[in-house]
C-alpha cells in the first residue's frame, strides 16, 4: 500500500511539473531563432533565418496610437513573430490595443495564449466568461493590470469620454484570435444560416441581416 502511495505521488508531481509546458509554446532549443518568413518550409512555427542582426530584436510597431476609425471603434497593433520575427520561439509577443470613446475590443478568444493588459490611457470596462457561463468583469484605469486566461472568451470596452489604450503581453509568440461574432457570421465559406438560427434561438432572416453587416 504504502509503495502504491509513493507511485500516485510520484505521478502527480511530474503531472504538475509538467502542467507549465502545456501552457504555452514549445521549450526553445537554441540561443535564437529569428523567423524566416520568406522560407517554403512549412512547420510548427518559422524556421530559423541565417544571418541575423540587433535588428531582428527589435520592433518600434507600438510607439504610436492605431487608426480607431471602424465599426469596432478599437485597432489591435501587433507584435508577434508574423510583425516581429525576432520572438520566434521565445514564447511570448505584445500588442498595443486602441480604443475610442465608447470603442471595444469585441469578444474573441486567443487559444494559444494567455493574455494580460496594463492599460496606459482611459478607463475600460474589461471581462471574461468561464466554460461554466461565468462572467468575470472589472472597470479599470490607468496603470492598473487585468489577465485574461488562456482560451476563455473576454472583452475591453472603452468606459471614459476619451481615447484609451493598453499594452498586452502573452506568452505565445503567435497567440491566435477568434473573434466571436466574425469567427460566426464571417467565416468563408459560411456558417449555414438555418444552423446559427437554430443556435441564437433567431430566425433565418435576423441571421442573413446579421451576416450582412459583415460583409
Amino acid at each position: 500500500m504504502a509503495r502504491l502511495h509513493l507511485t500516485v505521488l510520484c505521478a502527480t508531481v511530474l503531472l504538475a511539473l509538467a502542467a507549465p509546458t502545456l501552457a504555452g509554446d514549445p521549450d526553445m532549443l537554441q540561443d535564437v531563432c529569428v523567423a524566416d518568413m520568406a522560407s517554403p518550409v512549412k512547420l510548427n512555427g518559422f524556421p530559423c533565418k541565417a544571418n541575423i542582426t540587433a535588428d531582428d530584436f527589435f520592433f518600434a510597431g507600438l510607439k504610436k496610437a492605431g487608426n480607431t476609425n471602424n465599426a469596432a471603434g478599437s485597432v489591435v497593433t501587433a507584435a508577434n513573430v508574423m510583425s516581429f520575427p525576432g520572438v520566434n520561439t521565445l514564447g511570448v509577443s505584445m500588442a498595443r490595443i486602441d480604443y475610442a470613446p465608447g470603442g471595444q475590443n469585441p469578444p474573441h478568444t486567443h487559444p494559444r495564449a494567455t493574455e494580460i493588459i496594463f492599460v496606459t490611457e482611459g478607463t475600460l470596462e474589461v471581462g471574461f466568461i468561464t466554460t461554466a457561463n461565468k462572467l468575470f468583469t472589472k472597470t479599470i484605469t490607468v496603470g492598473e493590470v487585468f489577465v485574461f486566461p488562456r482560451g476563455l472568451v473576454h472583452f475591453q470596452q472603452n468606459r471614459g469620454y476619451g481615447p484609451a489604450s493598453v499594452i498586452a503581453g502573452f506568452n505565445s509568440q503567435l497567440q491566435g484570435t477568434q473573434a466571436i461574432a466574425t469567427t460566426l457570421f464571417a467565416a468563408a465559406p459560411p456558417v449555414p444560416t438555418d444552423v446559427l438560427a437554430k443556435a441564437f434561438r433567431i430566425d433565418n432572416g435576423q441571421v442573413d441581416a446579421i451576416k450582412a453587416k459583415f460583409k
